[in-house]
């Protein structure tokens, strides 16, 4: 929000804030192409249901968050850290839980209940991927630079897609509570394609996703997108 940092990664929901002073970069971004931040539950409760319910949510400003208020509105909610939003829901404390990171591969291993997936839920809204986050750079760093920038970052992350067996070993260092096959289905999930470069279709995603934030009331302006690129 400071604008402190050159080049940092985002939630597209965060975005919306920071358009003074970040263009989004083509390359790094994360999508849910059919796939995306989850409501969990120990009850099997119905999507009606969610809005009634005390729901466990790991921040304000992630998209997740905002994806949740397009689906069902206002609802009733805590922030807990995301990896203790299963604890939350296990003890109670919460009626259900929106999970993000690994804990979408991992929430059936708990004996919990799938509400919404709600990368399944915008696809089959809108036919576009959910778009969760983003790589931006300072505007302030001038078009040349920024354009270097995300030549470089797109030419980083295609080494890494090319030597992909090694990039998930060398990143299990920060793993949490993965092994390697589910590590790498994880990667296969947020690092593909999409984070190479979104294209169109993705640019189109974030504008979708943030216009209806608009639109519905949970975004205070109308957003207007810089890409660099563009």
């Amino acid at each position: 929000m400071k604008g402190e940092l050159d080049i940092t990664a985002i939630s597209v929901h965060a975005y919306a804030s920071v358009l003074d002073k970040y263009a989004l970069l083509p390359s790094g971004s994360s999508m849910g192409d059919g796939y995306g931040p989850m409501v969990i539950a120990k009850k099997d409760y119905s999507l009606s249901d969610l809005p009634n319910l005390r729901i466990s949510v790991p921040g304000e400003m992630t998209t997740a968050f905002l994806a949740l208020q397009l689906c069902i509105g206002r609802f009733n909610f805590v922030v807990v850290p995301f990896d203790r939003i299963f604890e939350h829901v296990e003890s109670g404390q919460s009626d259900a839980g929106l999970i993000i990171h690994e804990g979408q591969l991992t929430w059936n291993q708990r004996g919990l209940k799938l509400i919404v997936d709600l990368g399944a839920w915008w696809m089959e809204s809108t036919g576009l991927p959910l778009p969760l986050g983003a790589n931006t750079i300072r505007k302030d760093l001038g078009k040349q630079t920024m354009q270097e920038v995300s030549d470089l970052l797109k030419e980083s992350i295609q080494f890494s897609l090319d030597h992909r067996e090694e990039a998930v070993r060398h990143a299990m260092q920060w793993a949490r509570d993965m092994d390697i096959p589910l590590a790498d289905r994880f990667v296969g999930m947020y690092v593909n394609h999409w984070t190479l470069d979104y294209g169109e279709r993705g640019r189109e995603a974030i504008r979708r996703l943030l216009d209806e934030g608009f639109r519905k009331g949970f975004i205070p302006n109308p957003v207007d997108l810089e890409f660099v690129g563009d």
